[in-house]
């Protein structure tokens, strides 16, 4: 039985939309007092488990709503539009559901069950320090009928709200890439919230540290069955989390706007809310909003595509799927991140110098986007999108960070 499958019939996207606009609304409501008081978000991941939201992907028979990509992104983007921090956090478990759907029914039954219950992963594939490129200190070693996993790695999004750590590792025996999906609630393992940069504050990145933990044999996957769009899909998850943070700004800012009764002797002489300057800047914040969400869901639908290829049995047509996904997610990246630095910060246009009270915070939105906007440096990506226009070079697929030369 191939991936395709396993839907009959996708679900009503309006019928979705109803069904989690009061939990996105719900944690929206508490994300300013979260981000004044520096609070981690596990009660509101609980509140998106409890609704289904953590299995929208998986298939309705493994417990999931069976949602396609393209309706999953669009969902995601209304959740950073909520919170980004809670829509990022998540980056690391909607990638694990992702590689358990593309995977053979024999090998991802386990883990949709798992997921369609209510569980979660949590990420940590970087290192950082002296390891050099190419390089993974983090091994797995055979122990008995199971395994032992041993190292430490950084950016572990998501990993502290979690059930299971979806981690990249070798084997010590082998030397073999595999990925090791570890549970986190047992000893030998230590999950830090030591993130200290200035945005994504409330996504649980920081330390994971491996010392002897258990690996049960299902949980040691080979890195090269790995689902070919995972750099697009990882990418998307980020350019999501851009297009909520435009959004974010536009609601509070307008709602600013609505209420503010102090205006300028040299302004347009009406109440702010029907300043014809005024006004413009929130448009076009608006319509810059609108655009990155566009561009999200337009990669969606070629993500969708290489999903859709996945065990075609038609190579060709596959590839040809990947490099697709791999440049619009990229495209989408670059021109949301433009749109969304642009929105957050132009906004502050609209109000006056009150508008940098950090009661407010509406600086968050500008430092959650670019935070998200430093990843996977976009700058590296124009070049790719360039090399592939002009002399046909594809993509890299997948690329790490560490030290270059001696």
């Amino acid at each position: 039985m191939t991936v395709h499958d396993r839907w009959t019939e996708l679900p009503d996207t309006e019928t979705l939309k109803a069904r989690f606009r009061p939990v996105f609304d719900r944690i929206a409501e508490g994300a300013l007092r979260r981000e004044r008081e520096r609070t981690l978000p596990f009660e509101e991941i609980g509140w998106l488990k409890e609704a289904g939201f953590t299995a929208v992907r998986v298939p309705v028979e493994y417990g999931g709503s069976g949602a396609s990509l393209v309706q999953f992104f669009d969902l995601l983007v209304d959740l950073a539009e909520a919170d980004t921090n809670i829509a990022q956090a998540l980056r690391g478990h909607f990638a694990l559901v992702e590689d358990r759907l593309v995977a053979p029914r024999a090998e991802g039954e386990l883990w949709l069950k798992r997921f369609g219950a209510g569980e979660i992963a949590g990420n940590a594939w970087t290192e950082v320090g002296a390891v050099k490129i190419g390089d993974t200190i983090t091994k797995v070693a055979p122990d008995g009928a199971a395994f032992r996993i041993d190292g430490e790695k950084y950016y572990s999004t998501g990993t502290i709200f979690a059930d299971w750590i979806d981690t990249y590792a070798v084997r010590a025996d082998t030397g073999a890439p595999v990925i090791a999906i570890v549970r986190a609630d047992q000893g030998g393992i230590e999950r830090r919230d030591d993130w200290a940069g200035f945005g994504q504050r409330l996504t649980g990145t920081g330390t994971t540290v491996f010392e002897g933990a258990a690996v049960e044999a299902a949980g040691v996957v080979p890195f090269e069955t790995r689902f070919r769009y995972q750099t697009a899909f990882y990418q998307l998850v980020l350019d999501a989390v851009l297009s909520g943070a435009a959004a974010a700004a536009v609601r509070d800012v307008t709602a600013q706007v609505r209420k503010r009764t102090r205006g300028y002797s040299h302004g347009s002489g009406t109440v702010v809310r029907q300043d014809p300057q005024v006004l413009q800047v929130v448009g076009r914040a608006r319509a810059f909003a609108f655009a990155a969400r566009a561009a999200t869901l337009e990669a969606a639908r070629a993500a969708e595509r290489a999903y859709l290829s996945a065990q075609s049995g038609d190579k060709a047509a596959d590839d040809s799927a990947n490099v697709e996904a791999e440049l619009a997610s990229a495209a989408a990246q670059v021109a949301a991140a433009e749109l969304a630095l642009r929105a957050t910060s132009d906004l502050f246009n609209a109000l006056g110098a009150s508008a940098a009270d950090t009661g407010l915070a509406l600086d968050r939105h500008w430092r959650n986007a670019r935070t998200a906007a430093s990843h996977n440096p976009l700058i590296y990506k124009e070049r790719i999108l360039g090399d592939h226009l002009v002399n046909g070079t594809e993509p890299v697929y997948v690329w790490q960070i560490g030290q270059i030369g001696g």
